[in-house]
């Protein structure tokens, strides 16, 4: 088998970003996959380019890595590259806040709920669905909506610092439609202790967006959705002060910021 090196590229991204990368197709070029982040990442063909989608993890820590891509062809020549993704620092914001001790401390019943349900969301994240299912540009669940808040937010609850805000909050009163960023399946539609009401969506390539603290679920697992249908309705269930909505997006295990996916390229549906 002939391998063959190519020349290496060099790409910047922010941390809790998705990005996406891109081969040029050529004659014979029958797959293409990137090693990123412990994970094996297909590509999928869009006309004459393969793209696919790696995410940097909001607390990935600035500096160098390497992308390992390897292109395989019908005669059962390889070629291979590493790229270099460039990390950059983004700031994001802490809050230092006192709160009652049943707001930090849970019950043991409570505890086992949660860790359960945590379980069941990495097994979630965990499966690559290797095709893309999306043939359009992601578009935010709440149309005329162009910004959210708190990304990357970490709150320090009475000295004990928390998890950051791994998705957006988006500002919708009780009732409003939510609608699916992209075509995908549905692979989580239940209530969860924290997130409230929530509906999780493979949209292929380990991507995977969600939509949290909702009053309704209008969706059940295994359904296919499309870009812009009705998956449920805005509310306050979970652990929240009042109703929005928050958008998460992930990338396998990266947590970004859902509004990075508004700006990749479209790629055909295989």
């Amino acid at each position: 088998m002939n391998v063959i090196a190519l020349l290496a590229a060099h790409l910047v991204a922010l941390q809790g970003q998705a990005v996406q990368l891109s081969q040029t197709h050529e004659p014979g070029l029958e797959a293409v996959e990137v090693r990123w982040n412990d994970h094996t990442i297909p590509y999928v063909r869009r006309e004459s380019e393969w793209i696919t989608v790696v995410g940097i993890d909001l607390d990935t820590r600035a500096g160098a890595y390497p992308a390992e891509i390897e292109l395989e062809f019908a005669d059962g020549r390889t070629a291979t590259r590493t790229d270099t993704i460039e990390v950059r620092s983004k700031e994001f914001r802490t809050t230092e806040l006192t709160v009652a001790p049943g707001y930090v401390e849970l019950s043991p019943e409570d505890q086992e709920r949660a860790a359960r349900e945590r379980r069941e969301i990495a097994a979630v994240y965990s499966k690559l669905t290797p095709t893309a299912h999306w043939s359009e540009p992601f578009a935010v669940p709440i149309p005329g909506v162009e910004g959210g808040r708190n990304f990357g937010h970490r709150r320090v609850f009475n000295g004990q610092p928390r998890a950051p805000h791994s998705g957006a909050d988006l500002r919708a009163a009780t009732g409003t439609q939510i609608r699916a960023a992209n075509t995908g399946t549905v692979v989580l539609a239940k209530n969860l202790f924290f997130s409230g009401n929530a509906v999780f969506v493979d949209h292929g390539l380990g991507v995977f967006s969600t939509y949290l603290h909702l009053s309704e679920i209008n969706v059940d697992v295994g359904d296919t959705v499309e870009r812009g249908q009705v998956i449920g309705l805005a509310g306050a269930t979970g652990r929240v002060t009042g109703p929005h909505l928050h958008w998460g997006v992930r990338v396998l295990d990266a947590r970004v910021d859902p509004f990075s996916l508004l700006s990749l390229d479209t790629p055909v549906v295989q």
